[in-house]
């Protein structure tokens, strides 16, 4: 007590200790006011818990969530996810004014602890910070990897992986069996993309690498609460940096075996062009090469490159031959699904896209990429089911300076969402959102104009911006071509219509994770269509 009196007499003896505490004080004060400010600026949030924030509100999957609540506080709103701040813009206006006015700012994309693994610390391209190196590979992917000339040359290689599947299905109907459309398409995806990578890997190398696909994309999608709440960073409670690691060194080892084996064939080459064959130098020969170049092929030449303005190591190379198998897997086959599913649940538009690919290819062959700008229909189909359910629902992005949005403060290193599922059904751009019309995506249409690659923000499902999908181009090729190979040679009905001429409704509900897949199996009964099943497809 006596220290407590003393206190006062002590102060008014020193001035300066008097200055100072009121310029500690004023300096709490001020940065006490300023943050109170900064947090009423934030977008509107629903009541968080401590230390979890939001996570209680969230139920799989997500991008509904994201939608129930932004019903209730608005196309741009804030939550936490432990110690995670989050915005989530639910609307194309939102979206549009994020994209144009703040894309250098969220050009950033946030890397999880289990996706460090597998980006190899950001040396990818999916993760990679925006900087040079990125930057690199974004005109690589453009212009060479994923641009329209490789996906051109490398359609063989999916035509190949489509006349596969169409037999095990054709067998399948022989037998009167019901086939599991999900696994075919999973595993006609997996392959196609694969052998797009390395065409001439082994087949046990393939097959190793669908189930490590599979394994990677489960790890990466889920939840993992070393991300969000930062007293449990490093504890790895759930197993999954344990599980991660695991799958990581068992990928690195069939990398380093892919790559091996191709640098192997392409010494091979070498020795032969530089003389050990007669005619291996020629012109026609060096143009055979070319078009037999595959995806590692051309990062392999990238990094033996010694002017190319980056450098590729081998980790490089690795993390983006993951980042690709990874995302053009299962989202492709996916879309096939959904956009089956669709179809057989609307008989009316699965007449008309059957009608079309009849009318236009016969039933003397098999259709495929080439015959695309000829179905229009089938692509309005496609675009139709884009738009209701993108294989990427949530667009991830992260901020690294501070914007200001509709009058509100969006701090540093916050996550931001771009709820595309959302956006894709606002009864604010689209009539009848819930229905699958087709038709709206026909010429006189009312989106009659709009085409998938992020310019117009009501109808973006690869995304927009410096981090839209790179594979855009790829999927808008392969999605509507394998459908209309399977829509052309069978008829398809549910496996548990049974003889009933009744309609089965095929089961919409959707899985959580990266994907927006279907959440059952899609089993159906296949029916040959085509007498006699062309020999050659």
């Amino acid at each position: 007590m006596m220290a407590m009196e003393e206190q006062p007499m002590l102060l008014s003896a020193n001035p300066m200790a008097v200055l100072a505490l009121v310029a500690v004080v004023t300096l709490v004060a001020l940065n006490l006011l300023i943050s109170s400010r900064r947090q009423a600026r934030l977008p509107p949030s629903p009541t968080s818990l401590p230390v979890i924030g939001h996570l209680h509100l969230l139920r799989p999957p997500v991008h509904r969530t994201f939608h129930e609540l932004a019903a209730r506080l608005g196309p741009l709103m804030h939550i936490r996810l432990g110690s995670t701040h989050c915005v989530v813009a639910s609307t194309a206006d939102v979206a549009s004014e994020l994209i144009r006015s703040h894309e250098a700012t969220i050009s950033e994309r946030p890397l999880t602890a289990v996706a460090r693994q597998f980006a190899y610390d950001s040396a990818g391209f999916a993760f990679a910070p925006y900087n040079t190196h990125w930057r690199f590979m974004k005109r690589l992917c453009m212009s060479e990897l994923l641009g329209p000339r490789t996906v051109e040359l490398l359609r063989p290689v999916r035509r190949a992986g489509t006349v596969s599947m169409l037999r095990a299905v054709l067998e399948s109907s022989e037998r009167g069996e019901a086939v599991d459309l999900t696994r075919e398409l999973i595993r006609l995806s997996n392959t196609s993309i694969i052998r797009m990578v390395a065409s001439t890997a082994p087949g046990s190398v393939t097959e190793e690498a669908q189930e490590l696909v599979k394994a990677v994309a489960e790890l990466v999608g889920a939840f993992n609460v070393d991300d969000y709440i930062a007293v449990c960073r490093g504890w790895d409670i759930q197993g999954l940096g344990k599980r991660a690691a695991d799958v990581h060194r068992r990928f690195d080892a069939l990398l380093e075996e892919m790559i091996r084996h191709k640098e192997e064939a392409r010494e091979a080459f070498r020795l032969r062009r530089d003389g050990e064959e007669p005619g291996i130098g020629s012109k026609q020969d060096k143009k055979k090469e070319a078009v037999h170049k595959d995806l590692l092929d051309i990062l392999l030449d990238k990094a033996e490159d010694e002017a190319a303005e980056v450098k590729l190591t081998r980790d490089n190379v690795k993390a983006f031959i993951i980042d690709v198998v990874t995302a053009g897997s299962d989202t492709s086959a996916a879309m096939v699904e959904w956009m089956l599913a669709e179809l057989m649940n609307h008989p009316e538009a699965l007449r008309m896209v059957r009608e079309e690919i009849d009318s236009v290819v016969g039933g003397g062959r098999i259709a495929g990429e080439a015959d695309l700008p000829r179905l229009p229909y089938l692509q309005a189909a496609y675009k139709e089911t884009l738009r209701l359910h993108p294989a990427a629902p949530i667009a991830h992005r992260q901020s690294t300076g501070e914007m200001v949005i509709r009058g509100f403060t969006v701090p540093p290193q916050t996550a931001v969402f771009i709820n595309l599922w959302a956006i894709g059904r606002d009864p604010a751009f689209w009539e009848e959102p819930l229905a699958f019309r087709p038709e709206r995506f026909m010429p006189g249409g009312a989106a009659g104009g709009l085409e998938p690659r992020g310019q117009h923000f009501q109808f973006m499902p690869f995304g927009s911006g410096r981090r839209g999908c790179p594979g855009m181009g790829l999927a808008l090729q392969s999605v509507p071509a394998v459908l209309a190979a399977l829509v052309q040679c069978f008829d398809w009905a549910a496996a548990d219509a049974g003889d009933s001429n009744k309609a089965v409704m095929i089961d919409m509900k959707e899985s959580d994770g990266l994907v927006c897949a279907r959440k059952q199996p899609l089993l159906l009964r296949p029916t040959a269509r085509l007498s006699p099943f062309p020999a050659v497809v």
